[in-house]
């Protein structure tokens, strides 16, 4: 293909490997500034479904179509997740930065059937317990401090003073941990990097880190329940074992932090952004509403899902899939498929993104709510608190962060006339 698609075509993919001819490097700069672009130009040349290629250029299918991704998540019985039928481990290095995502664990996010039932009921009704309510309070003492540090200066970067901070602050208070201290940026720190490592980060180190960081947190409330998350799971009559529990605390907290985050951030860009929102970008909770809806569909936090397994050969979107394939969910392209969205408006105002997934394996289903819970507070308190902040650059100037799984800015540079406390 020529260079205007942002495609790069690689060398022809060994007969092993799912891979056509032609198959897509899923990565590069093009991913960042322009993603819908190259998934327009994917659903050109390839259809529903394309043939890509992954770091180290591990094959996969990236699922384009709202259709299809809804049947893909429909049919654990074709498209599972245990990763272990997966049939190009032979192929996949040691240290591949995907692995803390690929490789299987104990958890929740790797079960099938009953099982699955079963862990997810238990994060459920862990979660449901949560009043919403009470965490919109607690997100605004959050807020607070947060706005605080910088609100006299008439400046800030949001996405690292506040954007980042404050849903993983609710995140790990809602999961026992103290709010502040070290270890808790620590965590951050390292979930980021496992998501989206940069050049010269180790993911899978990092995931380490987090791993043991929350079996000190199990460890610690074995011994010191309380009115938390975690001590809901180790006191469920499921009896999960600790490493269980472990692995789906670090899925909740994950889930609750990197795609919140970017979704309070997303949505901030699109208030600071789009004329749209100007005459109510003081506070009004109509256009925040909109405006987290509307990324939701367009801008959503979680641009691609890795992954799904074929159970055995099958068909997809015109596609022959053999058993043991790789399958990554296209949310973001779903979103935004012509089939669905005709005439182009997308971003009406309805729930049917898949954003937070489908099926099965969809975010359990307090989580959402939670999730909104989160990020509306987090928007409406900062706008409440400085009414008149715009961007301090020009909004072409904003960058995204360089991943093809997270959607979220690199930095998100405010001015305001400064609050004297």
């Amino acid at each position: 293909m020529n260079d205007t698609t942002g495609l790069s075509s690689p060398t022809v993919p060994p007969a092993a490997c799912p891979a056509h001819e032609g198959a897509v490097r899923l990565r590069g700069p093009e991913f960042q500034q322009s993603p819908a672009e190259l998934y327009r130009a994917l659903r050109r040349r390839h259809g529903a479904v394309a043939p890509v290629l992954l770091d180290s250029d591990v094959p996969a299918w990236l699922v384009l179509g709202y259709a299809e991704v809804t049947y893909v998540t429909a049919h654990d019985d074709l498209f599972a997740r245990d990763s272990r039928r997966w049939n190009q481990w032979d192929t996949v290095p040691a240290d591949w930065p995907l692995l803390p995502f690929v490789g299987h664990q104990p958890s929740v996010l790797f079960t099938e059937g009953a099982v699955h039932q079963l862990r997810a009921g238990v994060i459920t009704e862990a979660l449901e317990v949560v009043d919403q309510f009470e965490l919109a309070h607690r997100c605004r003492g959050i807020a607070g401090p947060l706005i605080d540090a910088f609100a006299g200066s008439g400046h800030a970067e949001l996405m690292s003073a506040y954007v980042h901070a404050l849903p993983m602050r609710a995140a790990v208070q809602m999961c026992g941990m103290p709010a502040g201290g070290a270890d808790t940026e620590d965590l951050v720190r390292d979930l980021r990097i496992s998501l989206d490592a940069g050049p010269g980060d180790d993911p899978v180190a990092a995931y380490g880190r987090v791993q043991e960081r929350i079996r000190r947190l199990v460890d610690e409330k074995r011994a010191a329940p309380g009115p938390d998350v975690t001590t809901r799971m180790l006191t469920h009559p499921a009896g999960l074992t600790d490493e269980e529990i472990v692995q789906d605390l670090i899925s909740v907290i994950a889930a609750a932090q990197q795609p919140t985050a970017n979704w309070i951030g997303n949505t901030l860009r699109l208030l600071l952004t789009d004329d749209r929102f100007a005459l109510n970008v003081s506070g009004g909770r109509l256009s925040v509403g909109q405006a987290l809806g509307e990324v939701l569909w367009l801008d959503t936090p979680t641009q691609n899902f890795i992954g799904r397994w074929a159970v055995r050969d099958t068909t997809l979107g015109g596609r022959r899939i053999r058993a043991g394939d790789m399958v990554v969910l296209g949310l973001a392209a779903a979103n935004t498929d012509p089939q669905i969205w005709p005439e182009g408006h997308a971003g009406e105002e309805n729930s049917a993104h898949l954003s937070f997934g489908n099926g099965e394996h969809r975010c359990p289903y307090p989580a959402p709510l939670l999730a909104d819970v989160i990020a509306r507070t987090a928007v409406e308190t900062l706008l409440e608190r400085l009414p008149d902040v715009v961007l301090a650059v020009e909004p072409e100037e904003l960058t995204w962060r360089p991943s093809v799984w997270m959607r979220g800015l690199t930095a998100l540079p405010v001015r305001f006339t400064p609050v004297v406390q």
